[in-house]
């Protein structure tokens, strides 16, 4: 594979399909979970959730060899594709052999019913899954990024059909859904290997191997880090009870979708990895904004009915995703700059990894941020959901988001401080006010509406504030113009 040229990777145009095909997911996934918390209490819904997360235990060296893959390849090292995902492919195995005999083990230790180890059993596959689709996606990313978004259509497609087989024909609930879960990433898996086909002929390079394996010192770090700050979830399981996390999980269905945002920024790093690209970065920083914002306005306005149409015993937790949406505003920003900073590290341009400059390098700073969110966020969460009375399931969530909050917003100023002195990035507070004040005239809309309990109901009313706002900006940002002449353009020059 020849080394990437500057006009290869279009950051807009890659981005734009990532994020069609995840507001695409949004109604798929609406409908899988739609499936499950209209078949499942509180408490089950709790149990359904804590499978992933228990399962992410395993999961912890799967992005090992992909940091380190998508880097090569934005820099034209042949043969990194093939070594990257025989190495996954070996640590995948690995991390199933594992998992499967603890498991049972496992949910005696959290006081999972044994009637769910079955489910828990097959889980395991999901573990193998993403290793593969880690580093399948990491490949792709400095070569066809928009791909991504394609395949993230194939694996929903896939995964409702299976469900609505499983889950509404046969009424096999937990079952079909971890099967629908899994089948769909496998058709996504196959998707990937046609396209990366050719990379298959080139040799392996154990020598590429030789530096990750010294890079996955500082990822291997990172990896425990991110885990510590995730054990933050389990105190709320452990203390708090199944309905906290169903609760929890419940208002993160819909405050997640203000992350898809950052999809519009997904070819920026492999772009910053080939070539300097200050003018992206700045026009990406803006993008992310524009959209985003939108979003968390819907969900900051309209809990209520986003959770009733789960399920109304969800109702109670409008409060939980009103801060989520908070919350995802700003880690979204975090992991803007985290991009920024990593793309500006140059330390392996030459396929060499020195460990002392590794361990110096913006890399390791940006790898030792989950440690400070840990330090601050374990002891206070087991502090209030330890000593401090909890009325019920709701206010355990409530103090565990406000605390996450102020630890994303700590870690992000810092993230920031950082970001300035490597990356100059000119804020566009004129384009910023507008979005915000475009926000604030859908608020208003979507306050005014009657409150909606049902799903059609709830689409259109979303539908008439996001309405309002693409007004007000098309009337007055000539950028947010300027995108839709470029989408539109897009769209003709291919159907051309």
């Amino acid at each position: 594979m020849k080394p990437l040229s500057k006009g290869e990777i279009r950051v807009r145009y890659s981005g734009f399909i990532i994020f069609a095909s995840q507001i695409i997911s949004l109604f798929t996934g609406l409908v899988f979970t739609l499936m499950l918390t209209r078949n499942m209490d509180n408490g089950e819904f709790g149990v359904w959730s804590f499978l992933f997360y228990l399962t992410g235990l395993f999961g912890l060296l799967n992005g090992m060899f992909p940091f380190w893959v998508t880097r090569f390849v934005a820099r034209g090292k042949t043969g990194a594709i093939k070594t990257a995902i025989s190495a996954n492919l070996l640590l995948s195995l690995a991390a199933v052999a594992i998992y499967i005999p603890l498991a049972p083990f496992l949910l005696g230790y959290f006081n999972i019913s044994e009637i769910y180890l079955t489910l828990y059993l097959i889980a395991g596959f999901n573990i193998l899954n993403n290793y593969m689709i880690a580093v399948f996606e990491a490949s792709l990313r400095s070569v066809k990024p928009q791909a991504t978004g394609y395949g993230l259509l194939i694996a929903e497609v896939t995964k409702i059909a299976v469900a609505v087989l499983l889950i509404m024909g046969l009424r096999q609930v937990f079952l079909g859904a971890i099967l629908a879960i899994i089948a769909g990433v496998a058709a996504q898996l196959v998707f990937y290997t046609w396209l990366l086909g050719a990379e298959f002929r080139q040799p392996l390079h154990l020598g590429y191997l030789r530096e990750w394996l010294k890079g996955s010192t500082v990822y291997i770090y990172n990896a425990v880090g991110v885990q510590l700050t995730g054990l933050v979830v389990y105190l709320l399981f452990l203390f708090g009870g199944n309905a906290a996390l169903g609760d929890f999980q419940a208002a993160t269905t819909f405050s997640v979708v203000i992350g898809y945002a950052s999809s519009l920024t997904f070819a920026l790093y492999p772009k910053m990895l080939a070539v300097t690209c200050p003018e992206e970065v700045a026009s990406s920083f803006k993008t992310m904004l524009m959209l985003a914002l939108p979003m968390a306005t819907v969900a900051i306005v309209m809990p209520l009915s986003l959770l009733t149409i789960l399920n109304s015993s969800y109702s109670a937790a409008a409060p939980v995703l009103v801060l989520l949406s908070v919350d995802a505003l700003v880690v979204l920003v975090g992991q803007f700059y985290t991009t920024c900073l990593l793309g500006a590290e140059t330390l392996d341009v030459e396929g060499k990894i020195s460990m002392h400059q590794l361990f110096r390098s913006k890399i390791f700073k940006v790898f030792s941020v989950p440690y400070v969110q840990a330090a601050i966020a374990l002891p206070a969460v087991y502090v209030v959901l330890t000593q401090v009375f909890l009325a019920d399931a709701v206010t355990a969530v409530l103090y565990t988001v406000a605390i996450n909050i102020v630890v994303h917003f700590v870690t992000t100023a810092g993230l920031y401080g950082s970001m300035r002195r490597e990356v100059k990035i000119p804020i566009a507070w004129k384009s910023i006010g507008k979005y915000i004040l475009g926000c604030l005239a859908t608020a208003a809309v979507l306050y005014a509406l009657p409150m909606t309990t049902t799903l059609t109901a709830t689409f259109g009313k979303i539908l008439a504030g996001v309405g309002v706002y693409a007004a007000i900006l098309l009337a007055i940002e000539e950028d947010a113009r300027d995108l839709v002449r470029q989408v539109w353009e897009e769209i003709h020059g291919n159907f051309q």
